[in-house]
């Protein structure tokens, strides 16, 4: 198996920036050990104008074999000369995505120490695979790579050039190529999108695959149209790995979201209605009653649930009564970014102390978010799938059952007031149902029904007399088992 990639430089970016992007040093052949063959990284060219490094991965047919794999698709065992000569040395698949992980590991997470500042820049990029098997043939490729930013060129390989009747085959020659992505995020477009053609892997798919898979498809595949194919061939079509991955998929994409985004319109929309007086944004008055929600139920360990980038989490730190504050959110990125604004790697014991951040989906139980005082789901729940919407229930007051839970969503009779929003849309594109204050008063009280819960409704933002208020909020409080009981 053989790929390259190509980078053009300029005086003040010399090509040869790439050895220091792949860690590899453009004036030596490097060999790595891998549990199917050997890995070789190589430059064919390498000055300040052009630069090429290449990866051959030389595949142990009987170390494939014995490992397992002689196997065909669908679990039937291949021919016995099928298992030692096939594709698998020459063509592009799983193999070569698991030898571009294992030797280009921090150029993959985007880390370059000897110089820091080179992995966020975008770069001239051509990539080359020479044999690549696409099940779905060029029309595919072009639909898995193109939305990423590359510009493909795709060529059918024929089965016997002497022959062209009888067609082409399943492989196609590859090139890519941008000038507007790094590094990082080419190996991790191919470490995802390779076994994706192939649709075929060489190694048992676990459970682990859905965070491999999330951790290389971060920044991209939320919003990528053909989401639901790359990860249903990622995962070897497992129906449950790839419902899971679909699920916090879903809640990436709310976390993914600009925070001016993610707060709706509210920033953007009151901006346009200014006065000598600037309004209190909406986020903000939201925020704020929440708090106030909190302080009055006496909670002092929270949970933020889907808490995006840190913003409540770091209005809760301001106050002492909250003695332990959790933030979970399904994105990684989401909390990385949460982690910096909370400035967690500079603050104090004490303040640390009362404050975490995990990763975690609301669409699952979590035995570690069972104990709290109260958990909040602040303008959550809209950007689920309604039928998602049950298992959030049951996994915040079926099965972590905080004694206090507060859920804010907008209220979509209160839209016809946004002069900037036209009619007929929700205020966010991400949005999948907005409620009127009947619907979510529904729901709010059939969920304290069948969990044992009282509910009470609080107006958040300006109450318009006709269309209600911008935001509602519900504060659900648990019953006591003589209040259930007599229920």
């Amino acid at each position: 198996m053989f790929l390259t990639v190509t980078t053009t430089g300029t005086p003040e970016h010399p090509a040869t920036d790439l050895g220091f992007l792949l860690h590899k040093h453009p004036e030596k052949a490097q060999a790595f050990s891998t549990s199917y063959g050997r890995a070789h990284v190589l430059y064919p060219e390498a000055d300040d104008q052009r630069c090429t490094a290449a990866l051959l991965l030389e595949v142990d047919a009987v170390a494939l074999v014995r490992r397992g794999k002689g196997k065909g698709r669908g679990g039937a065992p291949d021919a016995a000369l099928a298992q030692y000569v096939n594709d698998r040395p020459y063509a592009a698949s799983s193999l070569l995505a698991v030898a571009l992980s294992a030797v280009f590991t921090s150029a993959m997470r985007g880390v370059c120490h000897a110089r820091p500042e080179l992995p966020s820049q975008p770069r001239p990029l051509r990539i080359e695979v020479p044999a690549l098997p696409a099940r779905g043939g060029p029309a595919l490729v072009r639909r898995l790579f193109e939305p990423l930013g590359w510009t493909v060129t795709v060529d059918p390989v024929p089965l016997d050039a002497r022959f062209p009747e009888w067609g082409d085959s399943r492989y196609v020659r590859l090139e890519l190529e941008s000038t507007r992505l790094t590094v990082a995020e080419a190996l991790r477009h191919l470490y995802v999108l390779l076994p994706v053609l192939d649709d075929a892997k060489h190694y048992w798919v676990a459970s682990d695959e859905v965070d491999k898979l999330l951790r290389a498809g971060e920044g991209w595949l939320p919003q990528h149209p053909e989401q639901k194919l790359i990860t249903s061939r990622y995962l070897s079509r497992r129906w449950s790995l790839t419902r899971e991955a679909m699920e916090r998929l879903e809640l990436v994409r709310l976390a993914e979201t600009d925070d001016s985004e993610v707060e709706d319109i509210d920033n953007a929309v009151e901006a346009e209605t200014e006065t000598e007086e600037k309004p209190t944004p909406l986020a903000v008055q939201r925020r704020e009653a929440i708090l106030a929600g909190l302080r009055a139920t006496g909670a002092a360990r929270v949970l933020d649930l889907g808490c995006g980038q840190g913003q409540l989490v770091q209005a809760l730190l301001k106050d002492p009564k909250f003695t332990e504050i959790v933030g979970v959110d399904v994105s990684v990125r989401a909390l990385t970014i949460a982690s910096r604004r909370l400035k967690l790697d500079r603050m104090g014991e004490r303040t640390a102390s009362r404050v975490q951040l995990f990763q975690g989906s609301l669409a699952y139980t979590d035995k570690r978010l069972k104990g709290y005082d109260a958990a909040v789901l602040s303008e959550v729940i809209e950007h689920l799938d309604l039928p998602r919407l049950p298992a959030l229930e049951y996994a915040v007051f079926g099965a972590a059952r905080p004694r206090t839970v507060l859920v804010t969503t907008p209220n979509v009779e209160y839209n016809v007031r946004w002069e900037s929003l036209p009619a007929g849309h929700v205020r966010h594109g991400d949005h999948r149902f907005e409620w009127t204050r009947a619907q979510f008063r529904a729901w709010a009280s059939s969920v304290a029904e069948r969990h044992g819960y009282d509910v009470e409704f609080t107006p958040v933002g300006p109450d318009d007399p006709e269309v209600g208020p911008p935001t509602q909020m519900a504060t659900f409080t648990q019953r006591t088992e003589k209040e259930a009981k007599a229920a």
